[in-house]
């Protein structure tokens, strides 16, 4: 359900993302809630309904936040946002999880602060009645496997290895791949198209940002690096741990409260209205 919003808050919203529209002179927009396979259609709908408005802008910035979902359907929204844009920001004002991490690494720019969070790249499967994380099932599978092969796995773990779902379990497997295969190709196409030289001047082969882009979707889809599909990677991380270039806006005194009073305020109200997807830009609320 979309959240009803009165015309004095509606309007503050608006202002608001103004305001960011005119910092980044981009389109922007906002969304709230996880990403499923039904959000697709509605999403395309949405930018081309702001593509169609007079004042024209080639790049896209994305507010986002949302626990994750399917990685296919991050596939679908990077292509509706790249046919229409030539370069799309992400804003992580609070957590953009596992499909929402995935999403993030098709940008050309990252934008978070101390608070913010990314998370690990496990992709969720759905099993007919939840969506579940790929890799924790691979995980125990592996591990299982090898206790067998050691002569220490247990009766009842023998019995859980036999129940498993060879197709299912093939379907985790397709959607780990996939991850890491888009991961790879995104950060080379558009987060690494302006690192042309190294630290020391030397020049950035595209091989170099090969290797550095399978090293990031590597680490990211490390459940032993993480141990938690949960667990919260911050900016100190990406940046020390996995290298990964990120817009710290932590301490800008002009972009920072530009973001934070917009998205604490729309997700305020989105909260109280109990409502698990919301999208917002300039046309549509």
């Amino acid at each position: 359900m979309k959240p009803i919003f009165d015309s004095t808050v509606q309007d503050i919203l608006n202002d608001r993302l103004s305001k960011l529209e005119i910092y980044f002179d981009a389109d922007v927009i906002f969304y709230y809630g996880s990403i499923a396979n039904s959000l697709e259609k509605p999403f395309r709908d949405f930018i081309e309904d702001l593509k169609s408005d007079t004042v024209k802008h080639t790049t896209l910035c994305i507010i986002l936040n949302t626990p994750g979902g399917s990685a296919e359907t991050v596939e679908k929204l990077v292509k509706i946002t790249r046919h229409h844009y030539e370069e799309v920001y992400f804003i992580v004002p609070d957590a953009a999880y596992s499909a929402g991490t995935i999403f993030c690494m098709s940008g050309d720019k990252i934008f978070m602060d101390y608070s913010s969070s990314l998370g690990p790249i496990d992709p969720q499967v759905f099993n007919g009645k939840n969506w579940v994380p790929a890799l924790g099932y691979l995980d125990k599978v592996e591990e299982m496997i090898g206790k067998s092969a050691d002569g220490t796995l247990t009766q009842a773990e023998l019995i859980m290895l036999r129940e498993q779902d060879i197709a299912m379990l093939r379907r985790f497997e397709q959607a780990r791949d996939l991850t890491v295969e888009l991961l790879k190709e995104w950060l080379v196409k558009y987060k690494f198209k302006k690192w042309n030289n190294h630290s020391n001047g030397g020049l950035v082969t595209e091989q170099e940002k090969i290797v550095r882009a399978t090293e990031i979707a590597r680490d990211l889809s490390n459940n032993k690096l993480w141990h938690s599909h949960g667990r919260s990677i911050d900016l100190a991380s990406l940046t020390h741990i996995l290298k990964l270039k990120i817009e710290d806006y932590s301490n800008d005194i002009d972009l920072k409260p530009l973001i934070r009073d917009y998205n604490d305020l729309i997700c305020q109200y989105i909260i109280r209205n109990n409502s698990e997807a919301f999208l917002h830009s300039r046309k549509f609320i």
